[in-house]
């Protein structure tokens, strides 16, 4: 299937390009989205005369990523969660978990934008936790999990 990407999209191409993808994830995931168009004769005259609004769009969204990558960096934000005498967690402490506390710090936050490629913490500790923002943006939080107070 020939689309038409209207966005950056990660390990795929960027806004303009036309690429070649599988029929399920064209048709089911990135043009419901709004990430991509089928790339026919009148979408691709569209999209000519659409270029200029989209790449300012993009630009937006970049520069807003940045601004809150930016705000992000350096800050620590600390986790209380219940854990036993050795430190382990009763549970764990998840991308919601994450996203709510640096959102209760003070920048707004997705559980989708939050990567733990090692699954869920479940440790006290100091952790170096990676949040992408958009496709070409990356921030660091640190995350500090204290035992909880009863």
């Amino acid at each position: 299937m020939q689309i038409i990407l209207l966005e950056k999209v990660e390990n795929l191409g960027t806004l303009g390009q036309v690429v070649s993808v599988r029929p399920g994830y064209g048709r089911n995931f990135l043009i419901p989205r709004g990430k991509a168009t089928v790339a026919s004769p009148e979408n691709r005259a569209k999209y000519e005369a659409r270029r200029v609004e989209l790449e300012k769009a993009a630009a937006a969204t970049l520069a807003a990523a940045q601004a809150r990558a930016a705000s992000l960096e350096g800050k620590v934000v600390t986790v209380s969660s219940r854990a036993g005498d050795e430190g382990r967690l009763f549970g764990s402490v998840g991308t919601r978990d994450i996203a709510d506390a640096v959102t209760a710090a003070g920048v707004a936050i997705a559980k989708h934008e939050v990567r733990l490629p090692a699954g869920a913490l479940r440790h006290t500790g100091e952790f170096s936790i990676e949040l992408h923002l958009h496709a070409d943006v990356n921030a660091h939080v640190k995350i500090v999990i204290v035992p909880e107070v009863a």
